[in-house]
């Protein structure tokens, strides 16, 4: 590495300063480690230095010689270490530790992209609202099962690779050659588009099935050639927006991982849900007049798919993932269908139903996103690949997960703080949209959904901190796996929350202004 681009980089820091007695044994890494900093000399601004992969081997080699300190000069030349290994940038040092992180500098970073997502959410619910009554919905229903398996796609791809790449520029790997790992990255998520899409309108299609007891292959056909171009497009379009994000935020020096999943989110369900409307009513009239193009159109999605394949195996780390990390991606599919499956059977009773819908699984799907990036990128800041610091069952602690002076457990009480008030907001601005118009409202009602929200985001966030140290413990990486199950988990739970919040008012109200 350069000396002079380690000079540039530092920008800001002593360019002398000595570490002492720093212990790096694998038994301290988890959330609850805290990185040792004694007699460092650093700018007011920063308080603290992550354990990066290439410091520890330095370390762990002077203490077997016997020495206890680790002197950098700025004539020192660092021989061994790429920008792979050990990247020290002064971004990566204010922002990459979550410890140094304060409640109100969290709350914030957050919050700015927060609300713009949830307002994405409420007209995603709008929309969804309108265009119940549309043809495509109509004539054919099992549309509304591909509704949450392809909101779902975006936490399985878009809010995962924004999740992966902040990882990336946290650990400095996006300083050398970042062209070559975002074509490959944006490769890998047309290849996993296509691949989910065409298995979720093929699990819609066997859900549908099961009552009927016969399969429309018109309508099958229909369904694949939406589900494909659908996730295709939109998948290009928010995977763009996401480096974009990442890309701005490291020069304002701001973690990604608190911006760049629900940035991504906010555009997300609506861009979704009005391109697979749109593109579904053309192809459903190409399926009365032109039947030859929704087949067409799948074909040509699958011979395109072995050149995504290609571009995508040009970088090592998306090789990993296109060969180990279809499993998340495809049983959080199946578990976003089964929401599909609740839906489409509660929207007919109550159809009123769409419009909370893309808001409550988004709320909670976005939170618990948030919290699994930013202990992913903890976890491969500090940590040995599968090394946690204590045994996994201490995790099921419900107390230690939220009220313990851990490092997760503080950013879970500052999220947690997003649920009433945003709720409450994106409510109010729902009623707004549908002024005039028969929606339940009222204390009974807020209540109860405040409170729905509220344990669906706490089962989430609990989920959340042992689900990451679980695929951590068995060294898969969180980044491609935890975002997935947990968007997935909160689609499932959110409806079907919804479900019981409006059979609830339904049974107090004797049907009343729900149906």
């Amino acid at each position: 590495m350069d000396v002079g681009n380690v000079e540039s980089e530092l920008d800001g820091l002593k360019t002398k300063f000595e570490l002492r007695n720093v212990s790096v044994s694998a038994s301290r890494c988890g959330p609850s480690y805290k990185p040792e900093v004694t007699d460092s000399k650093f700018n007011n601004e920063t308080d603290s230095i992550p354990m990066l992969k290439r410091m520890r081997e330095m370390l762990n080699s002077n203490i077997a010689k016997g020495e206890t300190s680790l002197v950098f000069n700025s004539g020192d030349s660092i021989q061994s270490a790429s920008d792979e290994d050990f990247s020290f940038t002064h971004a990566n040092i204010l922002d990459s530790s979550m410890s140094t992180t304060s409640s109100c500098s969290l709350f914030l970073q957050i919050l700015f992209p927060f609300v713009p997502a949830g307002l994405g959410m409420v007209f995603a619910g709008f929309i969804l609202d309108i265009v119940q009554h549309w043809n495509l919905f109509i004539e054919v229903p099992e549309t509304f099962i591909l509704v949450p398996a392809l909101l779902g796609l975006k936490g399985n791809l878009e809010m995962t690779f924004a999740s992966r790449l902040s990882t990336l520029a946290n650990m400095g790997r996006m300083n050398s050659n970042p062209k070559k790992i975002i074509v490959a990255n944006l490769a890998l998520i047309q290849v996993q588009a296509i691949v989910v899409a065409f298995l979720a309108s093929s699990f819609a299609v066997t859900l549908a099935w099961i009552p009927k007891g016969q399969i429309d292959w018109s309508h099958a056909s229909l369904l694949c050639a939406s589900s494909l171009t659908t996730a295709s497009l939109t998948s290009l379009v928010l995977s763009t927006v996401v480096i974009c994000v990442v890309l701005i935020s490291r020069n304002f020096d701001i973690n990604p991982d608190n911006i760049a999943t629900p940035i991504a989110a906010s555009l997300g369900d609506l861009t979704t849900l009005g391109v697979l409307s749109l593109l579904g009513s053309i192809f459903l009239h190409a399926h009365l007049n032109d039947t030859w193009l929704n087949v067409g159109v799948i074909v040509t999605f699958i011979m395109a798919t072995p050149f995504w394949i290609y571009l995508a195996r040009k970088d090592k780390g998306t090789v990993d993932v296109l060969e180990n990390g279809w499993s998340p991606i495809i049983f959080s599919m199946l578990i976003s269908s089964a929401g599909g499956f609740v839906l489409e059977s509660t929207i007919k009773r109550f159809p009123k139903i769409a419009m909370f819908q893309p808001v409550i699984n988004g709320v909670g799907g976005n939170l618990a996103a948030i919290q699994a990036s930013r202990l992913a990128t903890f976890y491969h800041q500090h940590c040995p690949f599968g090394t946690l610091s204590d045994t996994l069952s201490s995790r099921f602690s419900f107390r230690r997960a939220f009220f313990s002076n851990d490092i997760d457990a503080h950013s879970a009480r500052v999220l947690l703080l997003f649920v009433v008030p945003c709720h409450m907001f994106f409510n109010w601005i729902i009623q707004i949209l549908h002024k005039g118009s028969s929606l339940p409202s009222g204390s009974l009602f807020t209540s109860i959904y405040i409170c729905a929200a509220l344990v669906q985001v706490l089962s989430l966030l609990y989920v959340c901190q042992l689900l990451v140290a679980f695929l951590w413990s068995i060294r898969m990486d969180p980044d491609c796996a935890a975002i997935p199950y947990l968007t997935a988990l909160g689609d499932l739970f959110g409806t079907f929350l919804l479900f019981l919040i409006f059979a609830s008012l339904s049974w107090f109200n004797k049907g009343g202004n729900l149906r």
